[in-house]
């Protein structure tokens, strides 16, 4: 296929993709949702490649191809993502995650112990629920054990996003860069769970410098708070959750189904519990409520942005891409990725070396799964994560208050990195 880079369609892309990718960074600032320039970069780009293919009098057939496949690909992730999303808003509807701040909150635990429990419950939910939802879920927990303490609340921030960001990282369906590695077929399920002491390490490496920095006191208990219990089904939509991720697995690993076939198979799994509910003890679940409260916003900037992705692609960009590896070497072009993911945001930078697809075997496919997903941490808006709870905690976790203890997270990040080397290249475990 001829590149395109050098002509007015490739210089024309190029330019819309970085102004329509600044309208992403600076959302918040112009009040403007990412999905509409990502959607409208996205496909834009494949419409003025039509154009020139049908000026120029060139056979249209592979740029058929190419979107058929794009569009296939954006399905297996868009689908996966909107099941998970919906079981996400069902345990929100039966008060799974009310009962748990609730619990937390009314032990009487230190800070410090409750800095610690709800790092780890961020970085063993990741894995299952995508780092977003958790940073987001565990965000809100903060400002109900405190929410005027900055001294807790900001080294608390930055430990559900880095710990979020750590178990997304050695799961399959943990974080959107993960889940498009394991569609791709760059690595088996059980490849991804290799980088767990990696991952895991690296966070309590950052958590064990920041927790120097909390208060030595305990939060205190509105006397008139009341207690929460999750309502009925709550138990057995847990356990539905759960089992939709192993059906998803095994489908994918033993009879090469796509991973979002197991997660659709997994919602009507969850629309004839909500049925039987309504039957056998008049309790109204509606399954397509949940679905109305999505977050679309985040699924069409999934679409747009991997459309768009594509389409630079499709033009030749990422052939130039590719060809750095080959001059600096995989191992730093792939730490590097991780610095980059901090500034870009890891879903297009993935996404773009999936597209390059250089010639790397298994231990580097799982490096850059890890720098991407994990790198996003070193800046408060280089992950999804990081900019949801930006928003949640807003004027108190901001990009200054974050760069405070930017050394903590490099740190761990550097630790990922040392152990990996250590596991993959030196001890061959994997």
């Amino acid at each position: 296929m001829t590149s395109l880079v050098f002509t007015w369609v490739g210089i024309v892309s190029l330019l819309a993709f970085i102004v329509a990718y600044a309208f992403i960074v600076l959302e918040e600032k112009l009040d403007m949702n990412k999905s509409k320039p990502a959607l409208f970069v996205g496909t834009l780009i494949f419409v003025l490649i039509g154009i020139y293919y049908k000026v120029h009098g060139y056979d249209q057939a592979p740029l058929e191809h190419e979107i058929e496949s794009m569009i296939y690909e954006i399905t297996k992730i868009y689908f996966f993502l909107f099941v998970a999303m919906t079981y996400i808003e069902s345990l929100i509807d039966r008060r799974v995650f009310e009962a748990l701040k609730y619990n937390l909150v009314s032990k009487g635990y230190s800070y410090k112990k409750l800095f610690w429990i709800t790092g780890t419950i961020a970085f063993f939910l990741s894995p299952v629920a995508d780092n977003m939802t958790t940073a987001l879920i565990l965000s809100t927990v903060l400002l109900t054990i405190d929410a005027t303490n900055p001294r807790f609340l900001v080294p608390g921030a930055i430990n559900i996003v880095v710990a979020a960001n750590a178990g997304g990282a050695w799961s399959p369906f943990g974080d959107i860069t993960t889940l498009m590695v394991w569609n791709s077929g760059k690595g088996h399920f059980t490849d991804f769970l290799f980088l767990f002491l990696p991952a895991i390490l690296g966070w309590l490496t950052t958590a064990g410098l920041l927790s120097f920095a909390l208060p030595d006191t305990k939060p205190t208990l509105h006397a008139d708070a009341e207690e929460v219990r999750m309502l009925k089904g709550a138990k057995v939509v847990m356990f539905l959750g759960v089992l939709t991720i192993a059906i998803a697995a095994v489908g994918h690993q033993l009879f090469a189904l796509p991973a979002m076939w197991g997660m659709m198979f997994g919602f009507t799994l969850l629309q004839l519990f909500s049925y039987y509910l309504k039957r056998k003890h008049k309790e109204r679940i509606n399954v397509f409520h949940f679905v109305s409260r999505i977050e679309y916003d985040t699924l069409l900037f999934f679409f747009g942005i991997l459309a768009a992705i594509g389409g630079l692609h499709f033009l030749g960009f990422l052939d130039i891409a590719a060809k750095l590896y080959n001059v600096i070497g995989a191992t730093v072009m792939n730490v590097c990725i991780g610095f980059l993911s901090a500034i870009v945001d890891n879903v297009p930078v993935m996404s773009a070396t999936l597209k390059a697809n250089p010639s790397m075997g298994l231990p580097q496919w799982m490096l850059v799964t890890m720098t991407a997903g994990i790198g996003g941490s070193l800046i408060s808006f280089g992950s999804a994560a990081g900019v949801g709870v930006m928003g949640r905690l807003k004027g108190i976790y901001t990009f200054g208050s974050h760069i405070k203890y930017f050394w903590t997270i490099l740190v761990g990040y550097a630790v990922s990195l040392i152990i990996w080397y250590v596991q993959f290249e030196m001890l061959r475990i994997y």
